[in-house]
């Protein structure tokens, strides 16, 4: 397997669950639940990124490898890339964004997300499962994504995507489309020309960072996982969810 880096963007402040990556599930934070899925995985690193002294003081205490970065980033991508320049990484080092809410995702599936890039016409990767209902595919917290044939990302979108037309009670609108999981892949090459260009009209509207990519005309690599990630968490009612997988 290539080898790659896992960074975990954590922020403290969360406009719904505040405090999100301090929050107890069973018997560690969450935090220490996503690191643990982090470094089960084939990573050679992995290092959890945050502005955040009471995140560092906790990260201490289960020895996890801590970067600060600035207070100013807009996303986790944005403080990634400072990460990136931080440790000084090569151009070609691939980087897994493994988020600081992703408690359930299985090892498997980073190294699944990373070995994407094996193929050197790819940009960025991420993963996709088929849609579990109607009411996903209808739900805007569900991001959408359709790929073409080759599996390269068409479009994102929180919408429901394709539009049915025909509206004769198939599914077929609803199979076109795949469940998009927050997890990406990327050089660090790729990182850096992100974080430098400017968000496209498209993301400001659907307020989804990955439109960003498709807009600069990047390739994104949507392979499909072979163990479905459990949920994220940003509600309260999320907490008890995976507090009761994770039991």
């Amino acid at each position: 397997m290539m080898e790659f880096v896992v960074v975990i963007p954590a922020r403290y402040a969360s406009t719904r669950l505040p405090g999100k990556p301090l929050r107890q599930i069973n018997d560690k934070t969450m935090l220490e639940h996503v690191y643990q899925r982090a470094i089960e995985s084939a990573a050679t690193e992995v290092v959890i990124a945050t502005d955040d002294q009471r995140i560092e003081a906790a990260v201490g205490e289960f020895g996890a490898n801590v970067c600060m970065t600035g207070s100013h980033h807009r996303s986790g991508t944005e403080r990634i890339a400072e990460v990136v320049d931080l440790m000084d990484w090569k151009s070609e080092q691939i980087v897994v964004n493994l988020q600081g809410d992703e408690p359930t995702m299985p090892a498997v599936v980073i190294n699944e997300c990373a070995a994407l890039l094996h193929d050197s016409s790819a940009d960025l990767a991420t993963l996709a499962s088929p849609l579990a209902s109607q009411q996903d595919f209808e739900n805007p917290g569900v991001v959408k994504v359709i790929a073409d044939e080759n599996m390269n990302a068409i479009y994102f979108s929180r919408a429901a995507i394709p539009y049915d037309r025909a509206q004769d009670g198939s599914d077929t609108a609803r199979r076109a489309a795949l469940h998009h999981h927050g997890i990406y892949a990327y050089r660090c090459r790729v990182l850096r020309r992100l974080v430098a260009a400017q968000a496209s009209d498209l993301e400001n509207c659907e307020q989804l960072e990955q439109l960003r990519a498709l807009s600069l005309g990047l390739t994104i690599r949507v392979g499909q996982p072979s163990l479905r990630p459990g949920p994220g968490v940003d509600t309260e009612d999320d907490l008890v969810a995976v507090a009761a997988e994770l039991a």
